[in-house]
């Protein structure tokens, strides 16, 4: 696991407190807006994990198929049929 540490400063919002997360962190972390999210509350400050599966990525998607379990689909490599032109 990669761990990446940076300083932030909690600040006010509303009548609660917050910390925002920065982009590349909130992205590695596969954080987006409407990730439903817990908070744990831990001996010396919090944790913040997503709830539930995460959407996955085209290529983590491609990654995962495999041909003969999905009724042996196969990608064309080159032009097919109709799409051949001189």
């Amino acid at each position: 696991m990669v761990t990446k540490v940076i300083a932030l400063k909690v600040q006010r919002w509303g009548n609660s407190l917050a910390v925002r997360i920065p982009a590349s962190i909130a992205r590695n972390a596969h954080f987006e807006a409407g990730t439903p999210v817990e908070v744990a509350l831990q001996e010396v400050g919090i944790a913040v994990k997503p709830i539930g599966e995460r959407n996955l990525s085209l290529n983590e998607r491609l990654e995962m198929f495999d041909p003969k379990k999905h009724g042996g689909e196969a990608m064309a490599t080159g032009l097919v049929g109709a799409e051949k032109f001189k």
